[in-house]
């Protein structure tokens, strides 16, 4: 039988329309990784056997997850911490797991959006800074680092970055990027001021304005030349892995995010709809990016590609080895030389030249996998710098990242502020303050990236501080929901916010096929760490090129910290739980007391008019876990929702006189 609790949650914020809710969610979830990070595990996983793979993993894990969490959210109305508490105090701890998640990401994500900024003010320049590699002024050569490398690397890791050979080498701070943070974090504190009300009317432009970007960025590829072999390769099969892991990131589960929007939702809201609706625009979104990516980056490899067999033939045309090319190609415009030819030629004559001659292949410069900060600061910026008016583009480009980051950004620091102002009414009553001061911390401890090695820190804590602990959080929300709580009771909870039962098929979902399937990459996300042992990738300025590191002794200790701070939350609360119950339970008084509390807060509502000739106190201990919130029970198998404010404060009076 359902329970209620009465609570006086009037005051609780509310979204204005659906549609506000919907850009939220949607803007949480579909972040800079659809852009940059599922389009290379698309190309190096399998291409299409890949997208199967993913597809098929978002139905069976995806979905059911991200249902979970909009049910569990809408239900309690609670944020993260409020939700796992009220299911059993011993789990609250998830809930204090998810903010420190949170907390980490937004430390290091806010870094990629001052780094956007930071790009963004440099595209209202022509031509565009990246363009060509800059001359020393002392022997007006070429900057040996730029020229042993490309102008947009050298723009990347020397002009923006200033970064350091690693990340022993810390560096002074770089004040253009510490302007750039401070920027972020100010827009950041100013779209969250007033929670949802003012978050929710930024979210109008900053989640639907990437998709515009996106549209118009695919229009314009499918008109450059090397477009058609970049979808091609997208879909080549090869070897497919990797597929769990980004379903479980793309959805945001274990962040408390979704909790927490979910808990501003009105209590019949169909979420069900609302899981399959997002996980398919995450889904197309992804798709979508992903055109874009490789469209982008088969105009680029085939630009590389023709430059590549310019330099080969103008070098056999100046070593006068003539005999073997002239049938061929028409030397008094190498130009006009297409791949094709040449790669017919090489392979024909690839044994009788010289080994500067390569094949020029379009296929190998596709190879070379681009992801994350090498894709979006490196591998794009290039070709932007061969469109006409490259200005427009970069900076819509980047505006388009900003936007993409910022949504995400909002999110993640809902994720933290809804569970800490629900569970400590003091910082409820000033949410501005905790708002302005959340940001400041977020600052000055994001110092620690805008130091020369900064960009090492960034990787550390994007690799190693959210993947585990946030495995480990959704582990515990899927045994808290299937095995503690009961997934028969928690369907009769969806039933009635619903008015209809979901289907049987995520009874079996939540208890075995979810939890096997997060058991499985928690496994296998710590024997890789294990046995490849963690690294990162530095780049040398005397070689002018990108190197594999092992981190430090003190580096490993701080990835440690990072895991054991985020992952500690969980045990400490479920033992501090059992200590308090076994205190309580020595101490009479103290238990009384406790059930005064809960005659007052949990209690059977009868369906007559007066519901005190037939009621009967419920008591509960520290280890129980505890029903619902949403709900009165109506006899022994129906129920009826409290309408509004006035009757629940009817029933409340009624039940305490």
């Amino acid at each position: 039988m359902t329970l209620c609790r009465l609570t006086h949650d009037g005051d609780r914020p509310a979204w204005d329309s659906k549609i506000q809710y919907v850009l939220a969610q949607v803007g949480f979830s579909v972040g800079l990784g659809n852009v940059w990070r599922f389009p290379y595990l698309c190309h190096q996983n399998g291409g299409g056997a890949f997208m199967l793979l993913y597809v098929f993993l978002l139905v069976v894990v995806g979905v059911p997850l991200f249902f979970m969490e909009l049910a569990a959210g809408q239900s309690i109305r609670q944020g993260s911490i409020g939700v796992w508490k009220h299911i059993s105090p011993k789990l609250g701890g998830i809930g204090y797991s998810s903010c420190m998640v949170c907390f980490y990401v937004a430390l290091y994500y806010n870094v990629i959006i001052a780094w956007s900024l930071f790009y963004m003010g440099n595209s209202f320049q022509y031509p565009l800074p990246w363009e060509k590699c800059p001359t020393n002024v002392t022997s007006n050569d070429t900057v040996k680092e730029c020229a042993g490398s490309s102008p947009t690397s050298y723009f990347w890791f020397r002009k923006a970055l200033n970064i350091t050979n690693s990340i022993e080498e810390s560096g002074e701070f770089n004040p253009i990027m510490t302007g750039c943070l401070l920027a972020a974090w100010a827009i950041v504190a100013l779209a969250m001021i007033k929670g949802i009300k003012s978050s929710a009317k930024v979210m109008y432009f900053s989640s639907i304005f990437p998709y515009v970007v996106l549209f118009i960025f695919l229009i314009r590829g499918l008109l450059l030349d090397g477009a058609l072999e970049g979808i091609t390769y997208m879909f080549y099969p090869k070897v497919w892995r990797q597929a769990a892991t980004q379903v479980f990131f793309a959805l945001g589960l274990g962040y408390g995010s979704v909790i927490a929007y979910s808990s501003y939702n009105p209590v019949h809201n169909n979420c069900h709809r609302d899981a399959l609706m997002v996980s398919c625009i995450n889904f197309m979104t992804s798709v979508l990016a992903s055109l874009v990516v490789f469209i982008v980056l088969g105009f680029r490899a085939k630009n590389i590609a023709l430059r590549c067999v310019a330099d080969v033939l103008n070098l056999l045309a100046s070593s006068g080895s003539n005999q073997h090319w002239w049938p061929w190609f028409n030397m008094t415009d190498v130009s006009t030389v297409t791949l094709a030819e040449y790669r017919e030629w090489y392979h024909l004559y690839s044994s009788m030249v010289g080994p500067k001659i390569t094949d020029c292949s379009l296929e190998q410069e596709m190879n070379k996998g681009v992801e994350g900060t090498g894709l979006a600061f490196i591998a794009f910026t290039e070709v932007m710098a061969f469109f006409p008016a490259s200005p427009f583009w970069s900076a819509l480009f980047f505006l388009m990242l900003l936007n993409l980051g910022l949504s995400t950004m909002f999110g993640t620091m809902q994720g933290i502020l809804t569970p800490l102002m629900d569970n400590f009414s003091l910082l409820g009553h000033h949410r501005t303050l905790l708002t302005v001061s959340s940001c400041a911390l977020g600052f000055i401890i994001g110092l620690l990236f805008t130091q020369r090695s900064g960009n090492y820190f960034v990787t550390m804590f994007d690799d190693y501080s959210a993947t585990l602990p946030l495995v480990i959080v959704v582990i515990f929300e899927t045994i808290s929901v299937a095995w503690v709580y009961g997934t028969d009771r928690f369907l009769d909870d969806i039933e009635i916010m619903l008015k209809w039962r979901p289907p049987v098929v995520y009874k079996y979902l939540w208890k075995y096929v979810c939890l096997l399937a997060m058991v499985s990459l928690l496994a296998a996300s710590l024997l890789r760490m294990v046995f490849k042992g963690p690294t990162y990738t530095a780049w040398n300025q005397s070689t002018a090129s990108e190197m594999t590191l092992e981190y430090p002794g003190w580096a490993l200790a701080m990835i440690i910290m990072l895991i054991v701070f985020a992952s500690l939350p969980v045990p400490v609360s479920y033992i501090y739980s059992l200590v308090k119950n076994r205190w309580v339970r020595s101490t009479p008084s103290q238990v009384e007391v406790g059930q005064e509390m809960r005659r007052e807060l949990y209690t059977k509502c009868s369906s007559t008019e007066q519901p005190d000739s037939h009621f009967h106190p419920v008591h509960f201990r520290e280890d129980e876990v505890h029903p619902t919130p949403a709900f009165l029970s109506v006899g022994n198998e129906h129920y009826r929702q409290i309408k509004n404010r006035e009757r629940l404060e009817d029933v409340f009076h009624t039940l305490t006189c």
